[in-house]
């Protein structure tokens, strides 16, 4: 930043002059009208720390499913995989009995939006594209991330579906600036995904994690610019857009209770970051 403009804070003073306390800076803010955080959901140094390990394991077991998701292998493959990775290297698989999920992982192919459960009856086909959900606890701190593969042969329609849902997210990380606000992010990503055809899944978003699973802002992608919660150094959240080929609306599975579909039989894609408020900006800890 150069020295003659405003601090991130939006204070208006000068960056040099700027030694503002943090809480003071929310109030300003608050003072204003906007969504603060509680100091609650601001992580601390230590904490930071200590979920930094939670997601470079996280990141790990969704390279180890990299190297082995392939044509032909049923779904509860990348379970076993998951498991075994994470608890051999001291992890928990969050998802694992979380609300009753019965699985480590969440695997969603085509036209399921998220939740999908692994199934050894389900087999990836050429062609299909698969988004696989990983979320670790290690030593008590959770961390989170999915990653879209396409397999083999995809058509035209999959392919830009899943590279305009890149694009969405890289779009939202650009957005996110300390002492901006939630709906920035949410504002670049939407933006993107109508202008490509696309729609965004309103109901379903992102949300803080670190200390719990789920947290602590909900996040939207579909809220205006300026809007929702002012993005503070120490907040951790994940930026994890469902984009959908049609309608934004969905069901969810009567037999499981989790498994989510596009209303419409249209594909969807999903690509999840998480993310860390810093002072000078914002750090990927998972993708």
């Amino acid at each position: 930043m150069e020295r003659n403009e405003p601090c991130w804070c939006g204070s208006g003073k000068k960056y040099k002059k700027c030694h503002m306390p943090i809480d003071e800076k929310i109030q300003l803010h608050a003072d204003h009208g906007e969504i603060v955080p509680s100091r609650a959901i601001l992580k601390t140094p230590a904490q930071i720390e200590m979920i930094r390990k939670s997601a470079d394991l996280n990141t790990a077991v969704l390279d180890e499913v990299a190297k082995h998701i392939r044509i032909g292998m049923n779904t509860a493959e990348i379970d076993e995989i998951v498991y075994r990775f994470t608890t051999e290297h001291g992890g928990i698989p969050a998802p694992l009995n979380y609300q009753g999920f019965p699985k480590s992982v969440c695997t969603s192919l085509n036209n399921e939006i998220c939740h999908g459960i692994p199934d050894e009856n389900i087999i990836i086909q050429d062609g299909d594209i698969i988004n696989v959900d990983v979320s670790t606890i290690l030593n008590g701190y959770f961390s989170d991330a999915s990653r879209m593969f396409k397999m083999g042969n995809v058509s035209e329609r999959a392919e830009r579906l899943v590279r305009v849902t890149e694009e969405c997210v890289q779009r939202g990380l650009a957005a996110a600036k300390p002492w901006g606000h939630l709906g920035d992010i949410a504002d670049a990503i939407n933006t993107h995904a109508q202008a490509n055809g696309y729609s965004v899944v309103e109901e379903i978003g992102g949300h803080g994690i670190g200390l719990e699973f789920h947290e602590d802002p909900f996040v939207s992608y579909v809220t205006p610019k300026g809007s929702e919660m002012l993005l503070v150094p120490g907040m951790m959240f994940t930026i994890e857009p469902m984009i959908n080929e049609g309608s934004p609306d969905f069901f969810v599975d009567e037999d499981n209770d989790w498994t989510v579909y596009t209303i419409d039989d249209g594909l969807s894609a999903q690509i999840e970051y998480m993310v860390l408020v810093k002072e000078d900006g914002i750090e990927v800890l998972t993708k």
